[in-house]
């Protein structure tokens, strides 16, 4: 039985860390999803598909398309899911269909692609169109459920939960690369299945544990005009709007170093030999040392910096966490190895887990409005798939563009020093501008 209702600001009473971790849960399995995805079977099933000389280009089409699908997907059923009530809740029944419909769209993922065969890159952008549609119709409303639920002063907490789950989604998902090569070869299918697997766990839990607070207010009517306007009118307060263009610089950052790490590995370290002992047969699983790095730093950092926001004010843990983010491609301008580079996943680590726990507690700070959550962080997460859209491309025709340039001039590896300076500008910008943002420590 649908009903078109939306909530009061209903009384949030304090959560325990069990119901704290399990609010973010799904979190995990969604990060597992995506971190192996676009750390691991799509740059390895682009270099497939378009072959060497075109693999930035390839790779930043397929990401592009299925971004701007998330850029629209997500606010419109951000705000569908703030008006639609059913017996179960407004945000749960979304995550159960968007999830299922995910799943069948990692099997076209495992099965589509074709080597050396351009002509399969249609179909297979299709595909990967459907897994972003359906995983936003999850998502979106899913994220609205820390607003809903968690008191203003947990916030920080609840962020670092949030973050602790984002860090061992992505450590599950990072390290799949590695699970799945045997003897040089990665299994890409068996990662789409384990992924597959990891996402129907994670959605059980949701259902099973998070109890959604129940809705009292009737709101206006969802209508084409409201739609349009939601799009922009969080963006016209001026915190939300800082906190947007701040995380979309900083996205563009971390897209720009993480989206083209395999291709570095190939390309540049060559070499996997990590102090003394060789790790990997080939760049899909040593990518996964340096995404297991990152990861023992996010882990250091994320509930941590979460909590510590709370007490000493957002901001000071968004400058650190910046600043440790843009020292990793300055190094690898300069010195590229595999012993550096795992070192330096974990400094990476440190400022990646950081500021994801206490960004997700700024957006919550500076949500424009207590009856849309879930449409504002829609927009919010905008800010997250916009970087793929514009960044990805110009990172992946820098990376090819200036590759050739290299290839002709005896620096081979030019096309990376040109990528790995673009991330450090897009780091310092969306670090000096955070400043702007006023009514949050």
């Amino acid at each position: 039985m649908m009903a078109t209702l939306a909530p009061t600001d209903p009384a949030r009473p304090r959560l325990s860390p069990l119901r704290q971790a399990m609010l973010s849960f799904f979190w995990l399995g969604t990060n597992a999803h995506w971190a192996a995805i676009l750390i691991t079977t799509l740059p390895n099933q682009a270099l497939r598909i378009g072959g060497d000389e075109v693999k930035g280009r390839t790779l930043s089409t397929v990401l592009a398309a299925g971004a701007l699908v998330s850029m629209l997907v997500a606010p419109l059923f951000g705000a569908l899911s703030d008006r639609i009530v059913t017996r179960w809740g407004r945000r749960v029944p979304w995550v159960v269909l968007g999830t299922l419909m995910n799943i069948i769209g990692l099997f076209g993922l495992a099965h589509f692609p074709r080597d050396n065969d351009m002509s399969s890159l249609p179909l297979y952008i299709g595909a990967f169109m459907w897994v972003e549609f359906w995983n936003n119709v999850a998502t979106a409303p899913f994220s609205a459920l820390i607003p809903d639920m968690v008191p203003k002063e947990q916030r920080g907490s609840a962020s670092g939960w949030l973050g602790l789950m984002n860090m061992l989604g992505n450590f599950a998902g990072g390290i799949a690369g590695l699970i799945f090569t045997v003897n040089g070869v990665t299994d890409i299918t068996g990662i789409y299945y384990f992924l597959a697997g990891m996402m129907f766990v994670s959605m059980l839990v949701t259902v099973i544990f998070v109890k959604e607070p129940k809705v009292t207010k009737v709101p206006p009517p969802l209508t084409a005009g409201a739609l349009l306007r939601g799009l922009y009118d969080p963006l016209k307060n001026h915190d939300f709007r800082w906190v947007f263009f701040t995380r979309l610089l900083m996205t563009m950052g971390t897209f720009t170093v993480e989206e083209f790490l395999q291709y570095f590995f190939r390309d540049v370290i060559k070499d996997f030999t990590l102090f003394g002992v060789k790790v990997a047969d080939n760049a899909e699983s040593a990518t996964s040392f340096f995404i297991v790095a990152l990861l023992i730093g996010a882990l250091a950092s994320s509930l941590g910096a979460g909590l510590l926001s709370d007490r000493v004010g957002r901001k000071r843990i968004v400058y650190a966490s910046s600043i440790l983010q843009a020292i990793v491609p300055i190094v690898l301008i300069f010195r590229a190895n595999m012993n550096i580079a795992v070192i330096l996943g974990v400094v990476f680590g440190l400022g990646f887990g950081a500021y994801t726990a206490v960004d997700w507690a700024l957006a919550s700070d500076t949500l424009p409005s207590d009856e849309n959550y879930a449409r504002d962080m829609g927009v919010w997460h905008v800010a997250f798939t916009l970087p793929q859209v514009i960044g990805n491309p110009i990172a992946g025709n820098v990376l090819d563009g200036f590759q050739r340039i290299g290839a002709t001039s005896g620096a081979p590896n030019l096309g990376y020093t040109a990528i790995f300076i673009l991330a450090v500008f897009y780091f310092v910008l969306g670090t000096v501008l955070v400043k702007k943002i006023r009514s949050v420590r």
